[in-house]
């Protein structure tokens, strides 16, 4: 099973982390328009994520609340586009996230810009375990210095628990 590092921080506009993408040659992969639909299980989290046309099912197992946010993640993809009407006849949905996320690309991290839906806008990390975890967090950690990210407060929830706690509040 993949294992990455992750990292979500809440931003008031993209200009400033946009400049510094720009400034160390981060690529720009693409635009996405985002659908995840998250199922009540347990333990672990299960979302189905409709991405531009394609879905996929993605299973994570992370610990909340530990300092670093290292996920196991599994993904499987669908061909036909049922999985959704698939899955929602058997398991019962706990929260939808709707998202446009813009992805780039740097030395093996994917930096996402998303504006959620309900939510407002967070930058992601994601740094991809490929060579042990001492290795992933020292990549993870050079991305965060030039991202100028060490100032902000890491948001330790997934989007789905922010949305559950949003849909609490009203």
């Amino acid at each position: 099973m993949p294992v990455n590092l992750e990292l979500k921080i809440k931003l008031d506009s993209f200009t400033s982390i946009k400049a510094l993408l720009k400034k160390i040659s981060a690529e720009k992969v693409s635009a996405l328009n985002q659908k995840d639909v998250y199922y009540k299980t347990s333990p672990g989290l299960l979302k189905l994520r409709i991405e531009n046309g394609s879905q996929s099912i993605i299973k994570y197992l992370r610990d909340e609340k530990s300092n670093t946010r290292f996920s196991n993640f599994e993904v499987i993809h669908f061909s036909d586009g049922e999985g959704e009407k698939f899955f929602n006849d058997l398991l019962k949905i706990e929260a939808v996230v709707e998202k446009k996320r813009q992805l780039y690309l740097y030395n093996n991290t994917r930096i996402h810009l998303d504006s959620v839906k309900n939510l407002g806008n967070f930058l992601e990390l994601e740094t991809l375990v490929l060579f042990g975890k001492s290795d992933a967090q020292k990549r993870f950690n050079e991305i965060k210095r030039l991202l100028k990210l060490n100032g902000y407060q890491q948001i330790r929830k997934s989007y789905r628990d922010l949305i559950i706690a949003s849909q609490k509040e009203k």
